[in-house]
């Protein structure tokens, strides 16, 4: 494994970990964290690790405005403030332009976008809007785990407040932080509802798709998986794991000793997916 970083949205930075694969690899996937998440949390370092062993090269990625870098530090909170679906989108861009340039590993062997919660709105979001104009690397395969079926799940007094006084409270269990979500978060998607259309996006997605999603899931119900499905054009696989919750059952931090059978099944159901993605662009 390796660390590295890249200029990101906004001019913040992207902070990432890559695990090469022995060989040319498969192909490539770009792991993405999820709300509050971070490239080192829980289950990521596992899940691509088995990645990683089924031939792939994996670049797990703490987004610029994730206000993580490396390890499981503080939240940058400014940082975290100022994320948006856009920034997010910028950043997955950049990352698979640096693969593409060979800045970072895998060039010319094609990305795989794989996200776990908001992460797999994000990518089903990217490559909704870019999968098919050479800005993602030319995208073969998403990969969305534990997604919710829209961008923006605020009530409609938490969107007026957010809009009034700039901020929502977004506390942090882990560091015990007062994070908050930022007005640019709505207001971008009040100005661009066609880009922030998460079924009009999927539904111009023409590389396969696997959704998987835990029937035990305590944030986001296991019914958003098949709601997603219905807007995509073909190519899409569901799975529904029995016993499974928001994070497959995986505690954070995770030493990677015995993991759940839900998160092994996860990862089984990934790399069957991934089997099935042709090496050609």
């Amino acid at each position: 494994m390796s660390d590295w970083t890249l200029p990101g949205a906004g001019g913040a930075s992207i902070h990432g970990t890559t695990h090469l694969a022995e060989g040319d690899g498969e192909g490539v996937v770009v792991l993405v964290h999820g709300f509050k998440g971070y490239k080192d949390y829980g289950m990521f370092p596992h899940l691509a690790g088995a990645v990683c062993r089924a031939g792939w090269i994996v670049h797990r990625v703490s987004l610029s405005h994730s206000g993580m870098g490396h390890g499981h530090g503080p939240f940058d909170e400014a940082r975290f403030e100022k994320d948006t679906w856009n920034r997010g989108v910028e950043d997955l861009q950049a990352i698979c332009g640096a693969i593409d340039s060979g800045v970072l590993a895998g060039q010319g062997a094609g990305v795989v976008l794989a996200g776990h919660s908001r992460g797999g709105s994000l990518v089903l979001t990217a490559a909704g809007r870019h999968g098919t104009d050479g800005s993602l690397g030319g995208v073969r395969g998403v990969v969305s785990l534990s997604a919710p079926a829209q961008l923006n799940g605020l009530k409609e007094e938490d969107q007026a407040r957010l809009l009034k006084e700039g901020r929502l409270q977004s506390p942090s269990a882990r560091t015990g932080q007062m994070l908050h979500v930022g007005r640019g978060w709505l207001q971008e998607q009040l100005d661009d509802p066609p880009g922030h259309d998460l079924h009009g996006l999927v539904a111009r997605i023409k590389a396969p798709i696997l959704l998987v999603h835990g029937t035990d899931d305590e944030a986001v119900p296991a019914s958003a998986a098949p709601r997603i499905a219905q807007a995509a054009p073909g190519n899409v696989q569901v799975e529904l794991l029995e016993g499974a919750n928001h994070v497959f059952n995986t505690p954070n931090p995770f030493d990677g000793e015995s993991p759940s059978q839900q998160l092994r099944d996860m990862e089984a159901a990934v790399v069957r997916f991934l089997s099935g993605c042709s090496r050609q662009l």
